[in-house]
C-alpha cells in the first residue's frame, strides 16, 4: 500500500513537473515514490540551498511552480537562505523537507516551523490520513499569494501505509483582480485624463506587469499615449515596441535615458514595487512630475506616488487604453521627438584598464556580440551585476534572472543555472557570477554543468575581490583585507567537473566563445569563461550606492 510519503509524491506530481534537492533521512521515502511511481524529473543538486534555487530559477524562467527537498535539521536549516530570497522575490515553490517524529523532537532536531515563519514562509505538516489534501493545500497557498511554503513530513509517518491515493480538488488559482469601487474608477479616469494632457508620457513596467500577460496592452496603451517607455531589471523586454523603449531604470540605466525619464511630466507604473534600486534611491523623477502606480499590493509603495489604483497590470492597461482610445496628438508625440537609441548607449571602455588587466565594460560588450540570441541570463549577486544588466539585451522578462537580490545574498548562480536548464531545455543559459559567489556556492558547479550540458556557459568577473565591499568600505578606510580573494583559477575548476575553462586575459581569449557558440550543443562542453577583470572599474550603480552611502 502506497506511504503517506508516497501519497505526497504522487499528488505533488499531478501539478508540478520538476523537483531538485538533496536526498537524505527526512525524504527518502518521498524520493523513492518520485521516482518508481511519477514522471516528475527530479534533479539532484548538492547543496540544499541550491534545491531551493534552482525551483526558484524554474520558477522565473517558465512560469511553472516547481518543488525543492530536503532531509530535516541540518539540511532543511541550509535552505533557509534561498527561502528567505523566494519569500521576498514572491516566487512560488513548494519545499518538501523531513520533519520531527510526531512524537517530539529528537536531539538533533529544530523547530523548523519557527525558522521557516521567520524568513516568511508558511509551513503545511502532513499527517497520516491527510497527506493528499494537505499537499494540495500548499501548492494553492503558495500560487495564491505567490509565496514559497514549506510541506513537512514527520520522520515516523513517512513510511507509514496510508491507503489507495485519495482524489483530491487541484489548487485553486485565484483570478486577476480588477479595479473595484468608485473610487478605483475615478482614478482610471484622472489617470487617462492625465496621460491625454501629458506633454512628455512615460510608462514604466516590472516583474508584476509581465506575470500578469499585460505586454500587447501596455503597448497599445504606449501608442495611445506617446509614452517612452521603460522596465523595471525584473521586467524588461515586457514593452514590445523596443525603438521607444529606453531600457532599464535605475542604475543599470543609461545616462541618456535616466535623463530623459526625469523630463517626463507623467508617469505612470505597472507592477513594479519600486525600490531604491529603481528609484535611483529617490531621483528617477523629478519633483513635481505626476506619479501613479499600479500594482496588487494593498497601497502605493513609494512615497512618489500621487495616485494608486489597485488591480491586475493588464485589466488595468486594457480600461486605459479604452479610455484613451480617442485620443489624438497635436504634432509629434514625444517618443518621436528623441533619439532613443542615443539615450541608451553605454560607455563602451577599454580594452584594458590602466593596472593591465580587462576592462569589464569592454567584456562585457564583446560577450554581448557573441551571445546566442536564444539565451536565458541567470546572474548571480554582487559588484559584477551591472554589466550582464547594462550590456546584455534579453528578448522578454523571463530570459533575465537574478536570484539572491531581493534578499541581498550572493552565491545562488550556480544552482540557478541548473532551475533554468531544466525549465527551458532549448535555451542558452549564460550565468554571470563573480569570484565571490562562484566560490560560496561552488559545491554545485558540478549540478550546473551536469544540467546544462553544452546548452550552459558561465562568465566569471573575476576581480580577486569582494569588489561591493572594496568600492564602498574600502573607501571609507576600512581594512581592505578581509574583501580580497586570493585569484582562484575557475577553469581548473570547469575542467576537474567535465567542462571546459577558459582563463579570459584579452578580449582577444573571447574568441573561444565565438567557436562555442557555432558549434552543435550537442557536440560542445559547458563552457567557463573565467575573466580577469581590473577591480578599478566601478558600476554605474554602484556609484550610486557610494553616493548615498558616502
Amino acid at each position: 500500500m502506497p506511504s503517506v510519503s508516497a501519497h505526497v509524491a504522487l499528488t505533488l506530481a499531478q501539478h508540478i513537473d520538476a523537483v531538485f534537492g538533496v536526498m537524505g533521512n527526512g525524504n527518502a521515502y518521498f524520493l523513492d515514490a518520485l521516482e518508481r511511481e511519477t514522471t516528475a524529473g527530479f534533479t539532484a543538486v548538492r547543496h540544499e540551498q541550491g534545491a531551493v534555487v534552482a525551483a526558484d530559477a524554474h520558477y522565473r524562467a517558465s512560469g511553472r511552480v516547481a518543488a525543492g527537498t530536503a532531509t530535516y535539521g541540518a539540511g532543511f536549516t541550509n535552505t533557509l537562505t534561498a527561502l528567505a530570497e523566494a519569500v521576498q522575490a514572491r516566487v512560488p515553490l513548494v519545499l518538501v523537507v523531513g520533519d520531527e517524529p510526531t512524537s517530539g523532537p529528537r536531539p538533533w532536531d529544530v523547530d523548523q516551523i519557527a525558522l521557516a515563519s521567520a524568513v516568511g514562509a508558511r509551513t503545511y505538516t502532513v499527517g497520516h490520513a491527510d497527506a493528499a489534501a494537505t499537499t494540495v493545500i500548499a501548492i494553492e497557498h503558495a500560487l495564491t499569494y505567490r509565496v514559497p511554503v514549506v510541506l513537512a513530513i514527520p520522520y515516523d509517518v513517512a513510511s507509514r501505509e496510508a491507503g489507495p491515493v485519495p482524489d483530491v480538488p487541484s489548487p485553486r488559482v485565484p483570478s486577476a483582480p480588477e479595479p473595484e469601487g468608485e473610487f478605483a474608477e475615478g482614478m482610471l479616469d484622472e489617470i487617462a485624463a492625465a496621460l491625454r494632457d501629458a506633454k512628455r508620457p512615460f510608462l514604466l513596467a516590472g516583474r508584476g506587469a509581465w506575470l500578469s500577460g499585460a505586454g500587447e496592452a501596455l503597448g497599445a496603451l504606449a501608442d495611445a499615449t506617446g509614452a517612452l517607455t521603460a522596465s523595471t531589471a525584473l521586467g524588461r523586454g515586457v514593452f514590445p515596441a523596443a525603438e521607444f523603449d529606453l531600457g532599464v531604470t535605475g542604475g543599470f540605466g543609461a545616462d541618456g535615458a535616466m535623463s530623459l525619464v526625469h523630463d517626463a511630466d507623467v508617469v505612470v507604473v505597472f507592477g513594479a514595487s519600486l525600490n531604491q534600486f529603481t528609484m535611483r534611491f529617490g531621483e528617477l523623477f523629478a519633483p513635481g512630475t505626476r506619479v501613479f502606480q499600479v500594482d496588487v499590493a494593498p497601497a502605493a509603495t513609494h512615497a512618489h506616488v500621487g495616485g494608486f489604483v489597485r488591480g491586475d497590470a493588464r485589466v488595468v492597461a486594457e480600461a486605459l487604453v479604452a479610455r484613451l482610445s480617442r485620443t489624438s496628438f497635436s504634432g509629434l508625440p514625444w517618443r518621436e521627438t528623441v533619439d532613443v537609441a542615443a539615450a541608451r548607449a553605454y560607455d563602451a571602455g577599454d580594452e584594458l584598464a590602466q593596472d593591465g588587466r580587462i576592462d569589464p565594460r569592454s567584456a562585457a560588450r564583446r560577450i554581448a556580440e557573441l551571445l546566442p540570441e536564444d539565451r536565458i541570463v541567470v546572474s548571480d549577486g554582487g559588484h559584477f551585476i551591472g554589466w550582464a544588466n547594462m550590456y546584455w539585451p534579453v528578448a522578454a522578462p523571463d530570459r533575465m534572472m537574478m536570484v539572491g537580490t531581493a534578499f541581498q545574498a550572493i552565491g545562488q548562480g550556480w544552482p540557478s543555472v541548473v532551475g533554468a536548464a531544466r525549465a527551458r531545455p532549448e535555451s542558452t543559459i549564460v550565468l554571470t557570477t563573480g569570484d565571490g559567489g562562484g566560490l560560496m556556492a561552488i559545491a554545485d558547479l558540478e549540478s550546473a554543468v551536469r544540467a546544462a550540458g553544452g546548452r550552459g556557459c558561465a562568465v566569471v568577473w573575476n576581480d580577486a575581490a569582494y569588489g561591493a565591499e572594496v568600492h564602498l568600505y574600502g573607501r571609507k578606510g576600512l581594512a581592505e583585507e578581509p574583501m580580497l580573494i586570493p585569484e582562484v583559477d575557475f577553469a581548473a575548476f570547469a575542467a576537474a567537473v567535465g567542462a571546459e575553462g577558459v582563463a579570459v586575459r584579452t578580449l582577444d581569449d573571447l574568441d573561444r566563445l565565438a567557436s562555442w557558440v557555432a558549434q552543435p550543443a550537442a557536440e560542445r562542453p559547458f563552457l567557463l569563461l573565467d575573466l580577469r577583470i581590473s577591480p578599478t572599474v566601478i558600476a554605474p550603480y554602484q556609484q550610486e550606492v557610494i553616493r548615498v552611502n558616502s
